[in-house]
């Protein structure tokens, strides 16, 4: 007869079961949890076009890892917007413009000098198409008199130690580091040239800027597979009211049908490029006449059955 002192009593038996049914099941919600990524994507501003908006700011879009802040175009204001971002000047890794138009270019040297003015203090690479180089001298033979006086009585370090500039005059890789790898495509933007679209192959996932274009096989092929695909665009129904306003209105909607990409032309790139997720961005009309974010989704849902995002300034994904 077995002795009952050795045998486990139903009340530890009940309880280990229970412990282990608690630990496998903890284990279980684990493995289940996705890990925290480590790429965020802020839509700084997401207006098209050089005229202040009411409702949306000049087009720029960050994408920090770990910390490290990756800018692409700086349109007007994209300073204050990195700032409402919660975004560190500071934190300021890289920059990339996609091409020399205003309201992707005008805050160019402007986000460098606010930033050496508040804690950058590290070399910040920047990449662009010509004449970029030239640009950065003038920007800073501009300001001068403000860098001299702020290095004399603030012992800030000379900024132009810390701009590089490179020019980028065709498709390919831009740059690589230890976080990322940046990728450019030709894309088509008359009568701009060149103009660039993105991509940025992080830890966790690749995300493709657009810059702007009208549709093109170039930015499919640089976005094939991607998890997130920014695009510009343009909803022709409400063109003909923004161009009443303009005093150049022949030739301003010559450009824009030209050089942009509309919403069914948008949904087409991102199915054919197969993305995951097309977020819609730099939108004309954006300011004038105000078209309601169901307008836009409505306008390029036929075409793209993946996820669709209408982007706001600010928002992060």
């Amino acid at each position: 007869m077995p002795d009952d002192t050795l045998l486990p009593s139903r009340r530890t038996i009940l309880g280990g079961t229970a412990a282990l049914a608690t630990l496998l099941s903890t284990r279980g919600a684990a493995a289940q949890t996705p890990a925290p990524r480590r790429s965020r994507l802020i839509l700084l501003g997401t207006a098209g076009g050089p005229t202040p908006k009411p409702n949306r700011a000049a087009p720029a879009q960050a994408i920090v890892i770990d910390g490290h802040t990756y800018l692409i175009d700086a349109g007007n204001g994209t300073g204050r917007q990195m700032v409402l971002a919660k975004l560190k000047l500071g934190s300021l890794d890289s920059m990339f413009l996609t091409h020399q138009h205003s309201d992707h270019n005008a805050d160019y040297g402007n986000v460098l000098l606010l930033a050496w003015a508040t804690d950058l203090a590290h070399r910040v690479n920047t990449y662009g198409p010509p004449p970029l180089v030239r640009m950065t001298r003038q920007f800073l033979e501009l300001n001068e008199s403000d860098i001299t006086t702020r290095m004399a009585d603030e012992g800030r370090p000379p900024l132009a130690d810390l701009i590089v500039p490179h020019e980028v005059t065709g498709p390919g890789e831009v740059m690589r580091d230890e976080r990322v790898t940046v990728t450019a495509a030709l894309v088509q933007h008359p009568p701009v040239e060149p103009a660039f679209a993105f991509r940025f192959d992080c830890p966790d996932r690749s995300i493709v800027i657009s810059g702007d274009t009208r549709y093109s096989p170039n930015l499919i092929a640089l976005a094939k597979g991607a998890d997130i695909l920014v695009h510009e665009v343009m909803y022709l129904p409400e063109l003909d009211k923004l161009i009443a306003t303009e005093p150049n209105a022949k030739t301003l909607r010559e450009h824009l049908i030209a050089s942009h990409t509309t919403t069914e032309e948008v949904g087409r790139v991102a199915t054919e490029a197969g993305v995951k997720t097309l977020v819609l961005s730099h939108f004309v009309p954006g300011g004038y006449p105000f078209i309601k974010d169901e307008v836009w989704l409505e306008a390029v849902r036929p075409h793209f059955k993946g996820e669709i995002v209408v982007g706001r300034d600010l928002m992060e994904l």
